[in-house]
């Protein structure tokens, strides 16, 4: 009897070591900051589609790619791009058991490519710095205060971090100081590569706007042939960091030649097609999501006021109300 209790004891306390260290996929939507406050009418569609995180953003501004002092956390600003409207929102969904990634970012002046962020002069670098610190900060003391579970350090910050190393090993540094959860940082897809201070965070983020197919409407299987160019890169990468990838956003348009440049936003695109979104999303399940060294990623982008999102004429990146939101519902109750 002796011996089948401790073989029933330690067959309990394995499974429970197993079960706390479980990997769970991160099945994550970027939820846009907008003027009003959040309800539970406003979770229950992330909820719906069986996702378990969300990214919040709150957002500062520059005037252009040379101006070194960022705006943010004022009564200008629409509620959910502040403080305030950032914590509410994860409150929020913290009460759906919906995990939180904070990713705050930084609007240039008629949508300018952050990756340009480029001052002209030694003080100019110094004003950044300073501002960009204030910015990040106040929301890593937010990430500390609420147990979020993820803070992203920046976004798509490619001539910043380039040109001023040593500046990000301290700010990582600091915001350790303050936030004792899981750091990121959201590379665009082109350059992660060259980003510096992987070593020092927990997750390799990506933006994974990556060139899958040419054709105007994309096969599942065109683009899962896409996807082999990029995933040995990948796969390597995370096992000479030893840290898993997340996509900090991941998603498709529903439009011509989606998945050839993925990051285009512009209006020239008119088109509407909703088979090439669907394949595309399809595919990049396929291709990635199992893969032991990929942690999940945060879809771009959910709008919280669903019944108004998307739809059959839209042919922007938001999966609402469109064929592609059944895709995204099915993996993810599966990917869990």
């Amino acid at each position: 009897m002796r011996q089948i209790f401790y073989f029933l004891l330690c067959f309990i306390v394995f499974s429970c070591a197993a079960a706390k260290y479980k990997s769970t996929k991160i099945n994550g939507v970027s939820f846009v900051a907008a003027r009003d406050v959040i309800d539970q009418t406003h979770t229950q569609p992330i909820i719906s589609i069986n996702a378990n995180a969300a990214a919040i953003m709150p957002f500062g501004f520059l005037k252009d790619v040379n101006h070194p002092k960022i705006i943010h956390n004022t009564d200008r600003q629409w509620f959910g791009e502040t403080r305030a409207g950032a914590k509410q929102y994860i409150e929020t969904l913290h009460k759906d058991q919906i995990e939180v990634m904070i990713k705050p970012q930084i609007w240039i002046w008629h949508g300018e490519f952050t990756g340009f962020l480029k001052m002209n002069s030694e003080a100019d670098w110094k004003l950044l710095e300073t501002s960009y610190t204030n910015f990040i900060l106040e929301y890593a003391e937010l990430a500390e205060e609420l147990n979020v579970e993820v803070f992203c350090i920046g976004t798509e910050l490619e001539e910043f971090v380039k040109n001023r190393p040593a500046y990000w090993h301290q700010l990582i540094k600091e915001i350790r100081t303050i936030y004792t959860g899981k750091l990121t940082y959201a590379a665009n897809w082109d350059e992660f590569w060259t980003t510096p201070f992987w070593p020092e965070l927990d997750y390799i983020g990506i933006d994974a706007y990556f060139p899958v197919s040419d054709m105007q409407t994309p096969t599942i299987e065109d683009c899962i042939k896409g996807w082999e160019k990029h995933k040995p890169g990948l796969k390597a990468f995370s096992e000479k960091l030893n840290r898993p990838i997340v996509f900090t956003e991941y998603g498709y348009r529903s439009v011509d030649y989606t998945g050839k440049e993925p990051w285009r936003y512009d209006r020239s695109m008119t088109s509407v097609n909703l088979t090439a979104q669907q394949n595309a999303t399809q595919a990049l399940f396929e291709a990635v999501w199992n893969e032991e060294w990929f942690a999940g990623g945060y879809l771009w982008k959910w709008f919280i006021n669903h019944n108004d999102a998307g739809g059959l004429e839209d042919n922007q990146f938001t999966p609402q109300n469109k064929p592609v939101e059944q895709i995204i519902k099915t993996h993810y109750k599966n990917a869990l």
